[in-house]
């Protein structure tokens, strides 16, 4: 579609090195001064989506312990990488990074004097200098990118809103009593607030995208959904599940739907692989169903941690089934001695594993209500 195009950086090897260089060294200073936004996921060491997700949840699941509802609104943001200003960037840089002197002159030759055409065909449209956004497969995007948006978090917290951010997906989420109206305004002026703060920095929410789901017992969720229909121009989903960075979260948070999503699109995958079986090594079977398979069963597993074993037997079955084709056995064959032969964890050990290799960060409460037993 026209509306995907967007320019492809032509970018020297000498240049992907000098920022790596340039990258390390603005880490350092980020860390050293603490100008990192605590609730952003996105683009730092020991942080990824999984955290993120399980710092949410972590916080959604100890809410409903206590009888409280919870609103949770997904914003996105249309083409954020493409839409950033530099002279905006530039200010951020030097006011609220201290970034001066040489060091700042060197983030403006940066950015200035960058050009992008059309070619088709073998010919090309005349040059246009490129005002906005920052240059596409670069080292130095994802983390000028995350300097842009440094002012949103203060803006939330003024409002006394829980979220998170992994790039340009921010989880704005609220707990509250189910007679609470003041709660859902306080979350409207923030919505507003967000509007007018991305609007002045050349920002623009996606609606189609942003989606808004509720948790906590039903009885509950259908009152509050009767009494608010939409959050500043947001309407609330009718349906009883939402994407969130790659994972289908319900209204119970079961992640009965994520599963479910989850099998089936494994199954395609094994089935389209049984074709090609005897065409393929044993090593490139393996590769193809670890890409395909495997990285499905294990991603953001962490957050199955107190799902029960019944709802984990699926996944097993997709393991089970991809061991089979690997190592060429019968159903009928025992499913354990093959798992050992390949060396693959089952699914729940899987599960434990990950969970336990997660970094603890200061915000998350312990022990997880998710490892609570009855």
């Amino acid at each position: 579609m026209l509306a995907n195009y967007r320019p492809i950086s032509n970018l020297s090897f000498i240049s992907k090195i000098l920022e790596r260089v340039v990258v390390k060294q603005l880490y350092c200073h980020l860390q050293d001064n603490s100008h990192f936004e605590d609730f952003q996921s996105a683009f730092r060491p020991h942080h990824s989506m999984e955290t993120a997700l399980v710092r949410v949840s972590n916080d959604l699941l100890l809410s409903s312990e206590k009888g409280l509802l919870s609103i949770l609104v997904l914003l996105d943001l249309s083409a954020a990488f493409d839409t950033i200003d530099h002279s905006i960037l530039l200010h951020r840089l030097e006011q609220d990074i201290g970034i001066r002197g040489s060091a700042l002159q060197w983030f403006k030759s940066y950015l200035s004097d960058r050009y992008q055409f059309v070619n088709v065909n073998g010919h090309s449209s005349q040059c246009t200098r490129v005002n906005y956004g920052v240059p596409q497969g670069s080292v130095l995007r994802p983390i000028l990118f995350t300097l842009y948006m440094l002012p949103l978090g203060n803006i939330i917290r003024k409002h006394s809103i829980n979220f998170h951010c992994y790039a340009d997906d921010t989880q704005l989420y609220l707990s509250m009593k189910p007679d609470q109206n003041d709660d859902i305004e306080k979350l409207n002026a923030c919505i507003r607030d967000i509007k007018t703060w991305m609007t002045i920095n050349y920002l623009l929410l996606n609606p189609e995208k942003t989606e808004v789901i509720i948790f906590g017992p039903k009885n509950l969720r259908d009152t509050l959904i009767d009494r608010i229909v939409f959050l500043d121009g947001i309407s609330i989903a009718s349906n009883s599940t939402v994407r969130n960075l790659g994972v289908l979260l319900d209204q119970d948070l079961s992640f009965k739907a994520h599963i479910s999503q989850a099998c089936r699109t494994a199954f395609f995958h094994l089935r389209n692989i049984a074709k090609i079986r005897n065409l393929l090594s044993k090593s490139d079977a393996e590769k193809l169903i670890h890409a395909f398979v495997t990285s499905r069963l294990d991603y953001c597993n962490s957050l199955l941690a107190a799902c029960p074993k019944s709802s984990l037997r699926s996944l097993q079955l997709v393991q089970n089934v991809a061991a089979r084709l690997l190592a060429g056995t019968s159903r009928r064959d025992h499913i354990t001695p093959v798992l050992v032969s390949l060396h693959w964890i089952p699914v729940d050990s899987r599960i434990k594993l990950k969970f336990s290799c997660l970094p603890i960060r200061p915000y998350m409460e312990w022990p997880h209500p998710t490892l609570k037993t009855s």
